[in-house]
This record gives C-alpha cells, structure tokens and sequence, in this order.
C-alpha cells in the first residue's frame, strides 16, 4: 500500500467500478494524504488532519462500493453505518459514538487474528503435543532413590520404547490418519451467569465491558469433552494461540491503527438534514444528530471498553442521495469539516454495459459461474447485453432511479426459468436480445406492472 500512486489506487478501484472518476480520485488522494501524512515530523504530522469527503448522487451509482474496495484494497479498520441508525442523546436509540466503539471492536478482533497467524505454527505444535499426550502419556518420573538404582536400566529402556511408541503414533497423526479417532480433553467452560443489563443512550457497551470483568473475578471452570482429534486440534491450538498472544501489545496496535488509518463511511448522510419543509414526527431529532456527529467529526476521545480513542485523524467518508436536502441545509459547523465534494453522476445505457462484463466481479461472470457448478454453459450474446442495459436505463428513467442495483433484478428475471430448471437441465444455454424480450417486454410495456416487478 505505501508504494501505490493515486493513479495506481485509481487504476485498482477501476477493476470493480465502472466510471465515477471524480470519486475516485478525491478517495485515491484522500488515502495518499494519509500515507504522506506519517512521513511527516511528530509535530507537524499531529497538525494535518484527514480532508473528509462527501459523495452526492443517486442510490446504486457506486458509492458504498468505493469506500468498501478502498479499504480492502488499504487493508485499513473500516465501519460502514447509516447515519439513520443514531438518534439525539436524550431519545432511544444507538448514540453517535457507538460507530467508533464498533470500529474499536471490529479492529481489535482483526489485530487479534493477524496475531494469531502468526504464532499458529508454535501453537499448533503445541496442541499436537497435548493430544499425544491424552493418546500416549509419558509415565510420570519419580524421584530417585537408592533401592532404586538397579531397576534404573530396565526403566530406560521402557522409557525408550515408549518413546518410540509415540513417534509411530505422531507420524500416524501428521499424517492424519487418527482425525476420527475420539479422546478426551478439558476445555475451559465459557459459559457467564445469566443477567441483563437495560443500557441507556450512550451505554451500549456497558453490559459487555461488565462481562469482561466477571470473567476475570469469577474462576474459571473446567469440563471434560469426548470429541475428534480434528476438533480437539482446533479446540488446543485456540486454547493456546490464547495463552501466547500479548492482550496488551493488540489492543495498543488496534487503537493505534484505528486512530491512524481508520475510515468510517458515513451513509445516508442526507437522512438526517432537515430542509425545514416538515415539522414533527421523525425530523424531531435530525438537527441534534448532526450536533452529536460534530465533535466526532471534529475530533474527540470516545471511550471503549479497550481503551480511549481519538478521533483526530479517523477519515470520515459520508454519502447520501441528497434529493431533499442539500449539504447547505446541513448545520454549518458540519458542513466545515467535510470540505470535499464530489457528484456521482447517474448511470446510462453505457455504464450498464460496462458493468455487466468488465468489472472483476460483473454481474454476468457471477451468473455463468453459478450455474457452470451445475453444468449449464451460459452464453451471453452482445445483442443480450445491449438489451439487457437498455431496458435497465429505461426503467430507471421511467420509475426510480435505482442505478446498477436495477441489473439484478433484470438478470435475475431473464434467467428465472434457466434457474429453476437447473438441474436436471445441462449443457450449454445461448441469451440472445430475443430472449430477453420475451422475459421481460410485456412487464416493460406495463407501466404499473414494472413498478412492482422491477
């Protein structure tokens, strides 16, 4: 990732998105900036704070999927939450901060299991060790005594034949020849008393920060099981990786990147701007929202059951169709630390086309993959993709606007009948612009008939 261009960054996201390049391009430097950013001196690199962006335009133009392919593609902490989720403090529901909570708590199981990766070599030893032992065990050594020293031969002996024994027996295990084999194992009983604790706004994590600390004031207790040596090996090497791992090291590398690299992408951002057309009902708390965001956006310390977590440099992404509201009806202070705008403009005939066959995940590939496990070969002909794409901009056009997301419900109606009759049907199965016709012109025709079907 420290080596890609904007270009390059550009270049990646064009694999799976088609068009929108003034998007892309605010994202592609919006994530070099951040690159840039730790290559700078400690007091200036304190001073520069992430540029966040708005994406304006219509549902199913691209949005989500930018911000969802940058973040695999940065391999960063990224939380994806609608902005309707979060009401003003003081009304029940979720609270602005529970988004960096959440954030904490995905990064914290990620950091875990990148650790763990890398010990599962040791611990897998380790756990092998322990299931030879249930197999095998080595007599217990006494203490010497001098009656006993005559016996001291005969019990080399024996102790090299078992020895012997368990080398036999751990080839048979490396081999997996023993995977069905039952033994028994003590495993640490999980399980907490029952109790249930009714958070107010704001207190969600209450109730599993106290979990936490019962688990570690109440003793553990031990049970037996009689499982598989495969689920035993998978049971040993968890219990072990466990025992190996610094709790305090991942929960300071998790914060640490949560707080440099972080992305939260903010949707339907425009869900909760007021244009001051309504009164009452749901827009009582929209304002009080946007003033519970401010100070995240800004910059603050959320506490978290793994510790305190700033917010200074978290990049922040927001989105929404802004067909009501504009981003000027937005209280002003918010409207400040979004200073990058960009318009995702609605998809044509075109862009369908594109979509349907270049992305690496184009909806196309998916269906002849899908129906290729049961041995269909489906074939479509470029005059099918042509109708395909024209009748999703029609449609488009003539009802909502629901952008890419109105080809799956075209493909999926055009294949319908091949769907259903897969199997027994096989072989190969030829999509030309007639068949599609016949699937799809009289729901076309029907205007009220196309408001529900597609």
């Amino acid at each position: 990732m420290q080596d890609l261009t904007p270009m390059e960054i550009v270049k990646e996201l064009d694999r799976y998105i088609i068009g929108q390049d003034k998007a892309k391009k605010a994202v592609a430097i919006a994530l070099r900036n951040r690159i840039r950013r730790q290559r700078l001196a400690e007091e200036l690199r304190e001073e520069v704070s992430p540029k966040n962006i708005i994406m304006i335009g219509p549902t199913g133009v691209g949005k989500t999927e930018i911000a969802r392919r940058l973040s695999n593609l940065a391999n960063v902490p990224f939380l994806k939450i609608e902005a309707t989720k979060f009401t003003e403090v003081g009304y029940v529901g979720r609270d602005v901060e529970s988004m960096v909570r959440d954030l904490a708590a995905m990064t914290v199981n990620l950091v875990k299991q990148d650790a763990m990766k890398k010990i599962e070599k040791e611990a897998m030893d380790m756990a092998e060790e322990k299931i030879m032992d249930i197999l095998l065990p080595l007599p217990k050594t006494k203490k010497k005594k001098k009656s006993d020293e005559e016996g001291e031969d005969n019990a080399a002996q024996e102790m090299e034949k078992i020895q012997n024994s368990r080398e036999k027996l751990r080839k048979k295990l490396k081999q997996g020849q023993l995977e069905n084999r039952m033994i028994e194992i003590d495993t640490k009983d999980a399980s907490m008393p029952m109790f249930e604790i009714f958070a107010g706004s704001g207190m969600e994590g209450l109730d599993m920060g106290l979990s936490d600390a019962l688990s570690t004031m109440l003793p553990q207790k031990v049970k037996k099981r009689k499982v598989s040596i495969v689920e035993a090996r998978r049971i040993l090497i968890n219990e072990e990786s466990q025992k190996l791992i610094d709790m305090e090291d991942i929960l300071k590398d998790a914060i640490s990147r949560i707080e440099n690299q972080g992305i939260i992408f903010l949707d339907e951002l425009d869900k909760v701007v007021s244009t001051g057309s309504r009164t009452g009902g749901p827009d009582v708390s929209r304002e009080g929202v946007q003033r519970d965001l401010l100070p995240i956006v800004e910059g603050t310390t959320v506490t978290t059951r793994y510790g305190p977590v700033r917010t200074n440099h978290i990049l922040f992404i927001a989105a929404g169709t802004f067909h009501d509201a504009k981003p000027a009806d937005m209280i002003s202070e918010l409207q400040g630390r979004f200073p990058v705008r960009v318009e995702l403009s609605s998809l044509v005939r075109e862009d369908f086309i594109q979509i349907l066959t270049e992305p690496r995940n184009a909806i196309i590939k998916q269906y002849v993959a899908l129906l290729g496990t049961e041995g269909v070969d489906l074939q479509f002909q470029e005059d099918a993709i042509y109708e395909i794409a024209s009748l999703a901009s029609i449609v488009n056009e003539n009802t909502e606007d629901i952008g890419a997301r109105r080809l799956h419900t075209i493909m999926e109606k055009v294949v319908e009948n091949i769907s259903f009759e897969t199997p027994p049907r096989t072989g190969t199965v030829i999509i030309d612009a007639e068949y599609v016709r016949s699937m799809l012109n009289e729901i076309i025709k029907d205007k009220d008939l196309s408001r529900y079907i597609l």
